[in-house]
């Protein structure tokens, strides 16, 4: 970095970077000396006559004297440095220095020690000094094993030292109570962890004397939340007494019990005057976070008089006026008595007779302290010192947190004394609840809110009203207590204040002022930081912890007792300190707002103010504009490090006067003042240069400084200064104007008239306001805490890069700069929605009332000149004041970026952030001149429209008042006036003579609205054409000009309100034209389909169109596709049902707002549809299920739809009834023919008519028993007809009755000869000649198929145009399966669809055997994909053909049609494949196989569906093209039906094959009549051979075996034939290992031999496996090698059910 930066006019060399400056004292003589060294210094510490240097490179100088090193030469000049070698190899990043011993920290977290060490502080045991740095472990003892722990900072004390880890848990070793370790064994010699902070975040560590301090993040509020006790957990006695007295009653939270008492050498206890014993220390970490089990409170302080008395809490005097007083009020007071508004301190001393005075009065005090001491512990109230009235009116409020107060203990103190006191008790009780609101705003450090430069007369009302409002405002809680102090502001966030218990003894006239509305409270201060900030910026939400010594009152506690374990500083924990250190005995504390509170010894004035007690914080009192940003603490003085008039740095000091090295004494003082009264400008500062850092120790004080007078740090320095300036701001405005204002809307303000009879109630703020303006506030309030909060953050990175690095890479601004740019933004937008609301001018009455008629206050703080501008433009200005400050960000970058070369990276990355700065300040000015034109507007024009219109984010961009703009076609008495808003398009109407100008208006928003120019060249009209979804309609502008204005202003509004640029960017990029389509939301107000329906989705020139979902009033939802306005494409629709407490839903396809195709319909009734829609009505295949299997009719529909009805080929499946309808419908009834099954066996084909048997049909029971005649009903016999037994006799006449009750027959009887064999196969019956033929079944599924491919008929259509339709479907179905997370695919499914989107060229030119392989593998692939037309249709058909022969239908009468059904889909899928591929031959074609290409040649041998010898070319056939991918997902069903028809030939093959498998296998082969040749001689075992022998079982054939057994696991025909061929080669394999090569068989060799293969394969159902392959196998391969391999098989099956074994 410093190689890129330019000359800038002085040199920016390493010698100027870092210069070390010391000096003794104040007085104007001092000349600092300057420590020559050859590198930069990087840090300085001081001890007692010691010092510690860290320079560049990790080096440690020491400087001053060092008894403990024995070298060392008295002579030798103490400023000198000596090089501390022992570092040497380590690389230091920090150095501490205690009284008489000094620490280092290396860059691994290493800790080095050396000098005294009597008492431990060196952490090296059995060493009384350490001459030379020295490491020091600190492990933690914990772990097993102890690993050692990482520092990040060291401080040193007189007798301990403190170490802060990196888990920012604090360690200490030495000796005392400073420790703040549980132990009485001193000295400690090994490093411990200090147990009490365990479990917080500590942020830094000092260490004074023999006291210790730390600086802890708060607690966030989940963890810190406790229910708040009534007692002390400690003592058991009430936190909360009252008391009494004869004229007034006195409520007191005063309890104090004491945590840390001091060791004495006997091991006993020494107390306080008038103390009880603790009862012991706390043994868990845990029990800090309770927030009273050991909460000490400020005890009385040395300074009360016999006459004057100040009780902490509340005196209720008789007249109504109440006083209250704090700890806190006594430590504010006397600090801003003359401070102005935005201070941090008084510009002068206090008199000398004045401190003369005090001095005078603190003697007097003294001699009666322990008379009071008793008195107030009888009393049961704690009292408070004295002070002026000025002081006390003045005094600066230790804030912030209401007390720690429980409902039920204040409650009932309240009311036991309401009877005596009297209402006002009660009103005094009301108004301290409601102050509890504002409590939880942490006041800010500044005078009493709400008083113009802290002058009492700066109060409206006079001196009553100046008691009642420091009554609400002094209720700063007491710093008793180790919890977290936004305890309280977190649980009374979330709850109301009442008041409980008390409610019964109150008059009504307060009831009902109670319970006037409240404004819900809003922190000024934001309990833990901003979210996006993280740990990028300093926290700011801090407490500072004490313990060690207290006899100066140097913990800050109120009292001089010691603390054995660390306690909250109460008080501070609002304060948002940053920094802390610690002199000998006194201790500061560096607030973000720039401020020093100080408290401990005050001997030589080293706390910068001279006010009493010291024992709790106090601020420094300095000059206004003062503020300190680097502290430094010695033994008697103070130093610090402050921003002045300019931008370089001033150094302040207080303390002890040091004159020739020699410390003044008390007795130097008789000639004057030797030590400050408050801090003293080092005149001598401007000629250090820019200091970056303030040390002090023993009487010494160290400045670090670099010698540049402008450019790199001077930039930094300037940046820092106007960050820290700017914070101070803030504050200041949220101190003096916020939270006074938001006290008017807590409080109800109550004084007397002067005859003292009727109160007056002030307005409230909410009142004043309204419930609108009132939710803004809170809105503004929040916002403007986040920024006021961002920004001390913010100021607090700056200064301690300043104080560390000194460099630009690591600003937060920079780095992060969104997070300042949404909060900026965030701000803005809350400013201008107040405004726009007129909230400011709502919020000046209440302003005028509090500030006054001259609020000079206002105007000092918006930093306004004019006179006489109306108090609303005021406030108006000073909140959109931050603004300004965007601008300073930009030009300090820029500054910045001069310091560095232009084509630097440096210099481009401060380029972009000073751009991103300033763009948004011009934004965020357009933005407020958007909010102030809009306000005028609605000012301007007042009335019920505009009111209706009025809305805190709507802007206005412009309007046609001066009839630049009207309505084409508009009526001649009617006026039309438009506004366009950054969200919408107003359209109002009105009639000329009406009074009332514009009686209705029209709301267009802007998301919706579209605008064309209309061409000028033929109208010569200025027209505009505006579309809206349910409005068109032209305007005509007066002018092209006009015209032109108004289309940029509508597009650029249009753009905006889609893209939100006008609510959050800076509008930078912005298009010519907003995109015609676009998403958005719409409530319909007028079309008679969608009104009062809301749609949101997608849009395009006014018309739904896309993804998107519609929400009516009824209830229905449809969230899908829309085309053109109108639901198009996927879709799901919820419909109500009015009758049922349950919906319909339909999700499906839909064509021109119609459910059209494929869907699937959920009834409220419980009836489930899926399959075809056409016009909102079921047409086309589909299925319907009625009912549960539990319900009363459950029932299954598939088939043919036509216009909401049954009609054509379906099945329907009566679960009720046990049976199943195979056959034609019309209008919902069976009409035609068809065929019945049942669940008892029962078979009927025939004619349907009516919904009934009637007409000619046949009956078939299970015991074969058949009627073939006449039918009137179901199940009814009625005509003619021939009913025929079992045994083959037959009954032929009349028949009449139901079946299976009774029968009447009229007619004769026949016996058949038992030898006329020819009669009985006359008489059989055919079965399937009255079904429906299979080529009439499911034609509608065809048909449905061949219209996805563009055909109106099967086979009518263009081939391409087909192909083109494929690829749509295909592509549509993927996008709407990525859009439904719920519908995704595989990923093989994915990469199948993406291969089948393309269009195979295989599909024109001839068909050759690697086209045909193509065809073949593109089939399969399309069948496998449900999404492919294709696909869909096998789908269907497998779904039908399941649901026709499965459960009931698992008929084996019905095999038959079973097997003639798979061949008609084989017939008409192939008509399919041949019109997607045409040049592919017809069935049985043949396809040519070339012979010059051996390798199509193998392709074709090795093809499954070409296993015979090979032959010129391949036929084609539609089974085996197709059956490969059909039967599998048919063969359950169909195999089902083979076994029930083969069942009898089944067992008795199955009896004979167990019973000849009992036999071994020699005496099997012998019973078979298989040659001895072909017997095996031995047969492998375990990989052995082994000898066949008589008792050998299972073991010949066994490979032969093994392969035929697979045939029960192939499903097509094919697939079995293979398998019966690879039985015959594993045969022949076997015989002709012991036989001749030249062997051939003959069949009468090879049947006995492949019987006793077929013996041993055990197949269950061969009859079955037979009968299918002889049904289905392809016919050009019944005259080949594998027909006869099958007729062999054929034949082993029938040889065995005949075989005899006998």
């Amino acid at each position: 970095m410093e190689s890129q930066r330019k000359s800038s006019g002085e040199e920016d060399n390493s010698g100027e970077r870092g210069s070390l400056h010391t000096w003794k004292g104040y007085s104007y003589s001092v000349t600092p000396e300057r420590v020559l060294l050859s590198r930069p210094v990087l840090q300085a510490a001081l001890g007692t006559r010691h010092g510690v240097l860290l320079v560049e490179g990790g080096q440690v100088y020491s400087f001053g004297e060092f008894p403990w090193k024995q070298s060392q030469v008295s002579e030798v000049d103490p400023l000198k440095p000596v090089l501390e070698s022992a570092l040497s190899g380590q690389r230091v990043v920090a150095v501490a220095a205690g009284s008489f011993h000094s620490g280092a920290l290396t860059e691994d977290g290493g800790v080095h020690m050396w000098g005294e060490n009597s008492f431990g502080q060196c952490g090296l045991s059995s060493l009384t000094v350490v001459p030379n740095p020295t490491p020091v472990a600190v492990m933690d003892p914990d772990t097993s094993p102890p690993h050692t722990i990482r520092v990040l900072e060291l401080a040193c004390g007189e007798q301990h030292s403190l170490a802060l880890s990196a888990q920012h848990e604090v360690w200490a070793w030495g000796s005392g109570c400073q420790l703040g370790l549980v132990t009485t064994i001193f000295p400690v010699w090994k490093p411990l962890k200090v147990e009490h902070l365990v479990g917080r975040h500590v942020l830094q560590v000092a260490c004074g004397a023999f006291h210790s301090l730390a600086l802890v993040r708060c607690l966030p509020p989940q963890e810190s939340r406790r229910p708040i006790p009534d007692k002390c957990g400690q003592c058991n006695q009430l936190l909360y007494t009252m008391t009494d007295k004869e004229d007034h009653v006195i409520i007191s939270d005063s309890h104090y019990c004491p945590l840390g008492v001091e060791l004495l050498a006997e091991g006993e206890a020494r107390l306080g005057p008038g103390r009880s014993p603790p009862l012991g220390l706390l043994s868990s970490p845990s029990e800090p976070l309770s927030s009273h089990t050991s909460a000490p409170a400020p005890g009385p302080h040395p300074s009360i008089t016999e006459h004057t008395y100040y009780e902490r809490g509340r005196t209720v005097a008789q007249n109504g006026e109440v006083l209250t007083t704090t700890d806190a009020d006594i430590s504010a007071s006397g600090t801003d008595s003359d401070r102005g508004v935005g201070g941090a301190g008084s510009r002068n001393s206090p008199d000398p007779d004045d401190q003369a005075v005090k001095e005078y009065l603190k003697k007097l005090s003294d001699t009666s302290l322990a008379e009071e001491t008793a008195k107030m512990t009888i009393a049961g109230a704690s009292f408070q010192p004295p002070a002026d009235s000025l002081d006390l009116l003045t005094s600066d409020l230790i804030p912030g947190v209401m007390p720690v107060t429980t409902s039920s203990a204040l409650n009932n103190l309240v009311s036991s004394c309401a009877s005596a006191v009297g209402e006002r008790v009660v009103s005094t009780y009301e108004a301290l609840s409601l102050k509890k609101m504002i409590n939880y705003y942490y006041p800010g450090v500044g005078g009493v809110a709400g008083v113009p430069g802290g002058v009492p007369g700066g109060f409206p009302g006079g001196p009553a009203e100046v008691r009642v409002r420091l009554e609400e405002s002094m209720q700063g809680k007491k710093s008793c207590s180790t919890g977290d102090i936004r305890e309280e502001e977190a649980e009374g966030l979330s709850r109301r204040l009442s008041l409980p218990g008390l409610l019964s003894q109150v008059s009504p006239r307060l009831l009902r002022r109670a319970s006037r509305p409240r404004v819900q409270a809003v922190p000024l201060t934001l309990v833990g930081g901003l979210p996006e900030a993280g740990e990028l910026l300093p926290s700011l939400q801090t407490e500072v912890w004490s313990w060690g010594r207290g006899e100066e009152g140097q913990l800050g506690h109120g009292d001089n007792l010691p603390r054995l374990q660390p306690l909250c500083i109460k008080c501070l924990s609002s304060k948002e300190v940053v920094l802390v250190a610690a002199g000998a005995h006194h201790s500061l504390a560096l607030t973000a707002q720039s401020q020093v509170f100080s408290w401990g010894s005050n001997s030589s004035g080293q706390l910068g103010h001279m006010a009493s007690p010291t024992t709790i914080p106090r601020l420094a009192k300095l000059s206004e504009g003062i503020r300190v940003w680097d502290v430094g603490a010695g033994a008697q003085h103070t130093l610090l490090l402050a921003d002045g008039d300019c931008y370089q740095p001033i150094l302040y000091y207080s303390g002890q006067q040091v004159r020739g090295g020699v410390q003044d004494t008390p007795q130097d003082q008789t000639e004057g003042y030797s030590y400050t009264q408050q801090p003293v400008l080092l005149p001598f500062c401007m000629n250090l240069g820019y200091v970056s850092g303030v040390f002090a120790g023993g009487q010494s004080c160290v400045a670090l400084a670099d010698r540049t007078v402008m450019g790199f740090i001077a930039s930094l320095h300037e940046l820092a200064t106007a960050e820290r300036k700017f914070y101070c701001k803030l504050s200041s405005v949220k101190n003096h104007i916020l939270r006074p204002l938001l006290d008017l809307g807590e409080n109800y303000c109550c004084s007397y008239s002067s005859a003292g009879q009727r109160p007056w109630v002030r307005e409230s703020l909410s009142t004043a306001l309204g419930p609108a303006s009132t939710v803004l506030l809170r809105s503004l309030v929040r916002c403007y805490s986040r920024l006021c909060h961002l920004t001390g953050q913010h100021s607090a990175s700056l200064t301690a890069n300043l104080r560390r690095r000194r460099e630009f890479k690591s600003l937060v601004m920079l780095e992060h700069a969104s997070i300042f740019l949404d909060t900026y933004n965030e701000y803005c937008c809350s400013v201008g929605n107040f405004l726009v609301m007129g909230g400011f001018q709502a919020l000046a009455k209440p302003s005028l009332e509090f500030f006054g008629k001259c609020p000079e206050l206002l105007q000092r703080l918006a930093e306004s000149s004019e006179e006489n501008i109306p108090l609303s433009d005021l406030l108006v200005t000073l909140f959109y004041l931050p603004m300004r400050h965007l601008h300073e960000y930009g030009r300090l970058l820029l500054k910045l970026g001069t310091c560095f070369e232009v084509s630097s990276v440096d210099y481009q990355k401060l380029q972009d952030g000073c751009s991103k700065f300033e763009a948004l300040a011009l934004h965020l000015k357009r933005r407020r001149k958007e909010a102030e034109y809009t306000y005028h507007f609605w000012k301007s024009f007042p009335g019920k429209m505009t009111d209706s219109l009025r809305n805190p984010r709507r802007r206005l961009i412009c309007e046609s008042s001066n009839k630049a703009l009207t309505l084409q076609n508009s009526g001649r008495f009617s006026v039309n006036w438009f506004i366009l808003f950054n969200d919408a398009l107003v359209h109002a109407q009105g009639v000329v003579p009406y009074k009332s100008l514009f009686s209705t208006h029209h709301v267009f928003p802007l998301a919706t609205l579209w605008v064309e120019p209309i061409p000028e060249e033929n109208t010569g009209l200025h027209g505009l054409k505006l579309i809206s979804p349910e409005e068109t309609f032209t305007l005509l502008a007066c002018s092209s000009m006009e015209k032109a204005k108004w289309l940029r202003s509508i597009n650029q509004a249009v753009d905006q309100a889609m893209t939100g640029a006008g609510q959050s960017g800076s509008g930078a990029g912005q298009r010519a034209e907003p995109p015609i389509s676009r998403t958005a939301s719409y409530t319909f107000y007028k079309d008679s389909r969608l009104k009062e329906a809301t749609y949101e989705g997608r849009w395009l020139a006014g018309k739904p169109n896309g993804r998107g979902m519609v929400k009516w009033l009824d209830g229905r939802l449809y969230t899908g596709t829309f085309k053109n306005g109108l639901e198009d494409g996927f879709g799901d629709y919820v419909m109500p049902s009015k009758t049922l407490n349950l919906n319909d839903h339909y999700q499906g396809h839909w064509k021109e707002g119609k459910m059209h195709g494929i869907g699937t319909y959920k009834y409220a009734t419980g009836e489930l549809y899926e399959g075809s829609f056409q016009d909102n009505m079921r047409h086309g295949h589909g299925m319907l299920r009625s009912g549960t299997l539990n319900s009363s009719s459950p029932s299954v529909f598939i088939g043919q739809w036509v216009h909401d009805k049954k009609t054509g080929y379906g099945v329907f499946d009566d679960i009720t009834r046990g049976e199943k309808y195979m056959g034609m419908w019309q209008d919902d009834q069976r009409q035609g023919t068809g065929v019945i099954v049942t669940q008892f066996g029962l078979y009927y084909e025939g004619a349907f008519n009516n919904n009934k048997m009637q007409g000619t049909g046949v009956l078939l029971s299970e015991d074969n028993t058949t009627y073939e005649g006449e039918f009137s009903e179901d199940w009814t016999l009625n005509g003619k007809g021939v009913l025929t037994m079992p045994n083959g006799d037959y009954f032929e006449g009349s028949f009449t009755g139901e079946w299976g009750s009774g029968l009447k027959v009229t007619g004769s009887f026949f016996k058949p000869n038992l030898y006329d064999s020819d009669g009985d196969k006359g008489r059989a019956v055919k079965l399937g000649r009255l079904a429906v033929p299979s080529e009439e079944k499911w034609r509608v599924v065809f048909e449905e198929c061949w219209m996805r491919l563009g055909c109106e008929a099967p086979g009518q259509g263009e081939n391409q145009r087909a192909w083109e339709n494929i690829a749509v479907a295909l592509t549509t179905s993927r996008r709407q399966h990525r859009d439904s997370p719920e519908m995704n695919l595989s990923r093989t499914q994915n990469r199948m669809l993406e291969s089948l989107e393309f269009i195979p060229q295989q599909h024109v030119g001839p068909v050759t055997m690697e086209k045909y392989d193509s065809i073949r593998r593109y089939l399969i692939k399309a069948c496998d994909m449900p999404l492919h037309p294709l696909g869909r249709l096998l789908e269907t058909l497998v779904a039908v053909y399941r649901m026709t022969y499965v459960g009931v239908g698992a008929n084996r009468r019905l095999l038959l049609q079973a097997v003639n059904e798979i061949m008609s889909y084989l017939a008409r899928i192939f008509q399919l494949v041949r019109f997607l591929f045409p040049d592919l031959p017809e069935e049985g074609g043949a396809i040519p196989e070339p012979s010059s290409n051996p390798q199509d040649k193998k392709d074709s041998n090795c093809a499954d569906t070409q296993l015979e010898s090979p032959k010129p070319g391949r036929v084609v056939s539609s089974s085996a093209l197709l059956l490969p991918v059909l039967l599998p997902r048919l063969y359950p069903p169909l195999f089902t039906l083979y076994a029930l028809e083969k069942e009898k030939e089944d067992d008795v093959y199955w009896e004979c094959v167990l019973r000849l498998n009992k036999q071994p296998d020699v005496a099997l082969l012998a019973f078979l009549g298989v040659q001895h040749k072909f017997w095996p001689v031995s047969v492998p075992v375990l990989g052995e051979k082994t000898e066949v022998v008589s008792s050998t079982k299972d073991a010949c054939f066994a490979s032969a075996t093994e392969t035929l057994q697979q045939i029960s696991t192939t499903f097509t025909p094919s697939d079995k034939l293979q398998v019966i061929q690879l039985t015959f080669e594993e045969i022949t394999k076997e015989v002709m290992s012991s036989l001749e090569d030249n062997f051939l068989w003959s069949m009468d060799d090879l049947f006995p031999v492949f019987l006793y293969v077929v013996l041993r394969a055990r197949i269950r159902n061969l009859g079955s496996e037979v009968s299918l392959i002889e049904d289905l196998m392809d016919p050009c391969v019944q005259h080949g090698e594998h027909g006869i391999m099958f007729t062999t098989l054929k034949a082993c099956y029938y040889q065995i059910q005949h075989e005899k074994t006998t």
